[in-house]
């Protein structure tokens, strides 16, 4: 982050005398170039950060409709890769250190903040959520396809079961293989069968929206944690997918057709399975559509 920009906080904070304190702190910092919102309480941040991206969250622990660590969670929730700079009391140190554990860039304590000390902290802050932003994206992406791999995909949708309990709404999760990648590989060799990988992806992304999670789970195999409303079920949106499939077929790009099995399953927020047993259930039902479909060929 270069000096000259400006840096966009919320600042979530009950008090009228710590706001006025952190402005206060903050011109004698011009240059810093700090575009400060304010706002009373955690609901009116979730509906700030809902309608305007931030660069950093100033939160305190304490407020009229949260405290403790909850604040911290539900405001990471709001803005999963805003950083969060917590404000603290002296009494409240060791949550403030705890909070720092649970995900939290840094914390300051109340009625020791200096200017050059906040816009130090915002700063560094920033750098590093940009810093693990870009380290967890070369760890969690699949180098060939662009969508994620297992790893991200596990990551990533662990936290959307947890979303979807505390949310009371449900998703769905949708395994599929491509059909006969060994023959592709064989008769028209490695890099064509990569080329089909490829394109399995973008058809993936062409069905689902950007807010679903899309992996390769390696080899053949994919996975999507799809977040629709309740009107479409699972096998809606899987059947929209093997008609994208089928549009692309028609076309006759390639000397073969591309053929995926889905297996697609309804993950409700109650639903006591793990995620590890539900994709379990979504490639059973996969391997039955697979079954069937090499039956129907005859």
């Amino acid at each position: 982050m270069t000096g000259d920009e400006e840096i966009r906080v919320l600042l979530v904070e009950d008090n009228p005398g710590d706001e006025r304190l952190i402005r206060e702190a903050l011109a004698e910092v011009p240059y810093a170039r700090i575009n400060l919102a304010h706002v009373d309480c955690l609901k009116a941040a979730q509906e700030a950060l809902a309608n305007r991206e931030y660069d950093l969250i100033l939160l305190d622990l304490s407020l009229p409709d949260s405290s403790g660590l909850e604040t911290v969670e539900k405001a990471g929730d709001a803005s999963p890769d805003t950083p969060i700079v917590i404000l603290t009391g002296l009494d409240d140190i060791n949550t403030g250190t705890q909070a720092v554990r649970a995900g939290a860039q840094d914390y300051l304590v109340k009625g020791e903040v200096t200017g050059h000390l906040l816009v130090r902290s915002i700063r560094y802050a920033i750098e590093r959520q940009r810093m693990k932003a870009a380290l967890r994206i070369l760890s969690l992406i699949d180098e060939l396809t662009g969508l994620y791999n297992r790893r991200g995909f596990m990551t990533l949708a662990e936290h959307q079961m947890k979303l979807s309990r505390r949310k009371q709404s449900a998703f769905y999760l949708i395994f599929a293989d491509l059909d006969g990648m060994k023959t592709i590989n064989d008769t028209y060799g490695h890099k064509e069968g990569d080329q089909a990988l490829v394109q399995t992806a973008h058809l993936l992304k062409e069905t689902f929206r950007g807010s679903d999670i899309i992996a390769r789970m390696g080899g053949d195999e994919f996975a999507v944690v799809a977040i629709e409303p309740a009107a479409s079920s699972a096998e809606q949106i899987a059947q929209r997918f093997q008609n994208n499939i089928a549009a692309f077929n028609a076309k006759k790009p390639k000397p073969y057709n591309l053929s995926v099995s889905v297996g697609a399953v309804e993950c409700a927020p109650d639903c006591p399975h793990s995620l590890e047993e539900m994709l379990v259930q979504a490639d059973a039902l996969m391997y039955r559509n697979k079954a069937e479909r090499k039956k129907a060929r005859g």
